[in-house]
């Protein structure tokens, strides 16, 4: 499930984003753009609550949030999206994932070191 919550959260965010840049032209996307960042962190709220760390979470929300409007403002507005902002994206998705992988080694190592009886998610 809080994959589910990290999905909608980043889709809401990267809303949001889209919408500030459409309301420079039209000030009532404005609204979107609360309505996507307020989303946006209630269902962060709720991906820490269902058990994933806050610096794997906060890390694949921003690195997906700034790949995925880069991408669609290029697209939806014309934007530029350069060979180097693209190796950028790379790095940072990148980053993301040795941060998840070593998130979830640290996770089994405490696990392995904590007797079952103790455990409170066994």
């Amino acid at each position: 499930m809080k994959w589910l919550f990290l999905s909608g959260a980043i889709l809401l965010e990267v809303a949001a984003a889209l919408s500030m840049q459409a309301a420079v032209l039209d000030a009532g996307w404005y609204v979107l753009v609360v309505i996507g960042y307020v989303g946006a962190f209630v269902l962060l709220v709720q991906v820490l609550k269902a058990g994933m760390a806050v610096g794997v979470a906060y890390g694949i929300w921003g690195a997906s949030g700034v790949a995925l409007t880069a991408i669609l403002a290029a697209i939806l507005f014309g934007q530029a999206l350069t060979g180097v902002m693209i190796l950028g994206m790379v790095l940072i998705v990148g980053g993301v994932l040795l941060v998840e992988i070593g998130s979830q080694r640290a996770l089994a190592a405490r696990r392995n070191q904590t007797p079952a009886a103790e455990r409170v998610d066994a």
